[in-house]
């Protein structure tokens, strides 16, 4: 499994996730919902999880759970749409797995989902590694650069340049 490492935080490739630190992986039309390496790290040690009801339906950004850690209660945001059809238990008992394997062991809800076009609204990997690069950057005050694979950082400038309008592009054609 290919990872994504930012500093001291891990990043799944096979994940979307959100500007607020959850993670859903997709399959067929379920999607497993969690929280990522760095909001586990940034709630500090987790002492309980308030997990949804199965039969439950969320809409994108609703509150699908809550977790109590030393430092606070925050709520857990859906990022995609669906009726819940399955929670980790687990969680119950054993609230420390958020921690100890946010990406395996400590997913709070499997959704059903109702929309699956809204992926498209996530943010992949690279991406979202890319806002943890900024986020270490301007509340840490630490400067961190993102490598990845050297074609893979040129089909990303390739994809860039595309969706730019040409006259931002620097040049302009020139008519004959």
């Amino acid at each position: 499994m290919e990872e994504l490492v930012v500093g001291k935080y891990l990043i799944r490739r096979d994940r979307y996730y959100t500007k607020d630190h959850e993670w859903a992986l997709v399959k067929g039309n379920k999607a497993w919902i969690g929280v990522t390496d760095y909001a586990q790290k940034e709630l500090g040690d987790v002492v309980y999880v308030d997990l949804p009801q199965v039969g439950e339906s969320y809409e994108s950004g609703d509150t699908i759970a809550n977790i109590e850690s030393v430092k606070s209660v925050s709520p857990i945001y859906t990022p995609l749409s669906g009726r819940v059809v399955e929670v980790n238990e687990l969680l119950n008992d054993e609230p420390h797995l958020v921690n100890e394997s946010p990406y395996d062991d400590g997913w709070i809800a499997v959704i059903e989902l109702s929309d699956p076009m809204e992926v498209e609204d996530l943010m992949p990997a690279e991406d979202y590694a890319q806002l943890l690069v900024e986020i270490i950057k301007d509340e840490k005050g630490e400067s961190i650069k993102l490598n990845l694979p050297e074609e893979e950082f040129e089909e990303r400038v390739e994809e860039s340049l595309e969706a730019l309008p040409e006259e931002e592009l620097g040049y302009e054609e020139k008519e004959r």
